[in-house]
């Protein structure tokens, strides 16, 4: 037999005709042949068939209906039907291509036209399943991407030197182009991360490793927001043009918020003693088409009680309006939850699958806040 060698199945009432058959396939294939029809569905249950080779008619069930019983038992199964009749051979044609039959062929046939047939059908299957094989792979890869990429992310509530961080994250695909990040930072500091990566899946998974690791290669600059932005810049030199990342890179301190907004949605700002306020972005996107670019850094207070909302553009766009502007959502949104936390997070995220009324999500999600505790 050939590396490729099948089982094939052949039911045919004529012995004559099951001996032709097996003479013509046996030298590279392990063929089964029956003159019974129902007979046909208990040796398909043992010997697994690859191909059944089925008459159309014969007593008891007709090759339609045997036809049928396989594929309902071995959905993948492959069947070519014969007929040694000449009344209605179109008929009986169309009504085996409708039924799913991989191929239809009148008797007596040529052996070399059976022997192809065959052949054609059995490199199908095989390409099918090689097909099947490589996406299931795929598949295991993607899920310990995934899973890397989870860990990679920390814990979605802490309390950093007096800030109460929460976060959520949901990518829309196997892979996500989002990360939040925080770390401690000196001085009773709390250092904090937003991005988005442009694109999806094992690239933009890429890029999100970079920016995580220019995150923390910059604790040597106590996490300074221009520093972070930079060393982005930096990690992102190498790749084409088409490739950006926008960011938020920010650090807290008592009674203090400084920040640095590269191309990414606004801040939000909001407190008991203050009404919400937008903190726009402080300059361009980080990509390698922009050369010689800096960032600067803005300085405005942050006290007790007083909370900040970041979060990706996956979240502001389903909430947007016609304008393309989603404020008064999120101003909503903390009018109904004001203490923030994880329960302003899922409010949004809610209002987020509401909105996208049962579409698949567009883009990742993903939202962090940080409030001074009092």
């Amino acid at each position: 037999m050939t590396a490729r060698s099948a089982r094939i199945l052949v039911v045919d009432d004529e012995p004559g005709m099951l001996r032709a058959v097996e003479r013509v396939l046996s030298s590279d294939h392990h063929v089964i042949g029956t003159r019974l029809s129902r007979a046909a569905l208990s040796i398909a249950d043992e010997f697994q068939p690859d191909l059944a080779i089925v008459d159309i008619r014969m007593p008891d069930l007709d090759g339609f209906e045997l036809m049928a019983q396989l594929k309902a038992r071995f959905p993948a199964l492959d069947v070519i039907l014969m007929t040694g009749s000449v009344d209605d051979l179109d008929e009986k044609l169309v009504r085996a291509i409708r039924s799913a039959a991989f191929y239809f062929i009148q008797k007596p046939f040529d052996r070399e036209v059976l022997r192809t047939l065959v052949e054609r059908c059995i490199e199908l299957r095989w390409r099918r399943e090689d097909h099947r094989q490589n996406l299931k792979r795929l598949e295991t890869e993607m899920a310990e991407a995934l899973a890397f990429q989870q860990s990679l992310l920390p814990a979605r509530e802490r309390l950093v030197n007096g800030i109460a961080v929460c976060c959520r994250w949901a990518p829309c695909s196997g892979l996500g182009g989002d990360l939040f990040d925080y770390a401690t930072a000196a001085g009773g500091r709390t250092a904090l991360l937003m991005a988005d990566v442009s694109g999806h899946g094992v690239s933009a998974a890429m890029l999100t490793g970079i920016v995580k690791s220019a995150f923390y290669a910059s604790h040597v600059d106590g996490f300074d927001p221009v520093s972070v932005v930079e060393r982005v810049s930096m990690g992102l030199a190498a790749f084409s043009a088409d490739r950006f990342v926008t960011l938020i890179a920010a650090l807290v301190s008592p009674g203090q918020l400084r920040y640095v907004n590269a191309g990414h949605p606004p801040i939000l700002l909001w407190g008991r003693a203050r009404e919400a306020e937008w903190l726009p972005s402080t300059g361009p996107l980080v990509s390698p088409a922009l050369v010689g670019i800096r960032w600067d850094a803005s300085v405005i207070p942050m006290n007790a009680g007083d909370h900040l909302l970041l979060y990706t553009d996956g979240v502001w766009e389903p909430l947007a309006n016609e304008d393309g502007r989603a404020e008064e959502r999120f101003t909503h949104a903390i009018k109904r939850v004001p203490e923030g936390g994880a329960a302003l997070l899922d409010t949004i995220l809610a209002d987020v699958h509401r909105a996208l009324a049962g579409q698949l999500q567009p883009d990742d999600l993903t939202l962090l806040t940080a409030a001074v505790v009092e």
